[in-house]
């Protein structure tokens, strides 16, 4: 889980391992790991999720991180532009580090949909380019649970 401080990185995995939502902000330190196990076409897999720490002006994601992933899901929250252009950065340092391991772009915050500042011609540009992108919710739970098994599945394609 790659992101920006507060886009929902952490409520995304709740949702998904967890089944839960909070409306408490946790702020998270390091990284917190957990596990779902899931069975995908005839396959059992074990998915080792590691919630790291917003990327922020004073605390920057370290490459090390990465080293070893199978494959990540950039966060943006549709509500703060400035989470995007996050997004977009720790793009490119994790193609680089995890040699084009399989990814998602979440848009999350689909709930409040209303206040969004990202364009949807942005998103579409970056479609055509070949990113496979998806609205989510932690909150209510849209696309989560579909978000974490497209990548999974994408992960099990390119092995």
């Amino acid at each position: 889980m790659l992101g920006a401080f507060a886009v929902g990185k952490t409520s995304l995995v709740q949702r998904y391992v967890h089944s839960i939502f909070s409306e408490r902000y946790q702020t998270t330190i390091g990284v917190k790991i957990d596990q779902k196990n899931l069975r995908i076409h005839d396959a059992d897999v074990t998915l080792m999720l590691w919630d790291l720490y917003g990327d922020d002006d004073f605390m920057k994601m370290k490459p090390s991180y990465l080293i070893g992933s199978s494959g990540y899901l950039l966060v943006a929250d549709g509500t703060r532009s400035e989470t995007f252009n996050v997004a977009l950065r720790l793009h490119e340092m994790a193609r680089e580090t995890t040699k084009d391991a399989p990814f998602i772009l979440l848009i999350n915050k689909s709930d409040l949909s209303d206040s969004w500042e990202i364009e949807q011609e942005t998103l579409n540009r970056l479609e055509q380019k070949g990113w496979k992108i998806m609205l989510t919710s932690a909150k209510d739970g849209i696309m989560v649970e579909e978000a974490f098994n497209l990548l999974t599945q994408m992960i099990l394609e390119k092995k």
